[in-house]
C-alpha cells in the first residue's frame, strides 16, 4: 500500500468509521474516493462511498480504513482533504482544495 493522495481529517474518520460499524456495510468493502464529471459547466464532484475494490483501483489504508482511488482519478485528488462538517445549517463530508479558495460539500 502507498500514502493515500487525500488526507481524511480525525473527525471524518470518526464518522467514516461510525457509518462502517451500523450500517451493515459489507466487510469487503472500503471507502470509494473519486470525481466524476469534469467536462462541461457543471465542473467537477468529487465522489465519497463504499464499494468494492476494482481492477485497476489504487489501494490505500488510512486508520486501518482500505481506500479505493481509480487510477486516473489519483492527478484530481491529490492535495485534497475530506472532513466531516457538524453544523445547525448542515451536516455531511466536505472536499477541501487547501489551493482553493472555495469548498464543495456533499
Amino acid at each position: 500500500m502507498q500514502l493515500s493522495p487525500v488526507e481524511i481529517t480525525d473527525k471524518a474518520i470518526s464518522e467514516i468509521k461510525n457509518i462502517m460499524a451500523n450500517k451493515s456495510i459489507p466487510a469487503d468493502y472500503g471507502l470509494r474516493i473519486g470525481i466524476s464529471g469534469g467536462g462541461g459547466c457543471g465542473g467537477m464532484k468529487f465522489i465519497l462511498g463504499f464499494d468494492k475494490m476494482k481492477e485497476g483501483d489504487l489501494q490505500y489504508s488510512v486508520a486501518d480504513i482500505p481506500v479505493y482511488v481509480e487510477k486516473k482519478h489519483t492527478m484530481y485528488l491529490l492535495g485534497m482533504q475530506v472532513d466531516f462538517y457538524e453544523g445547525a445549517d448542515a451536516r455531511g463530508f466536505t472536499f477541501i482544495n487547501p489551493q482553493a479558495k472555495s469548498q464543495e460539500q456533499e
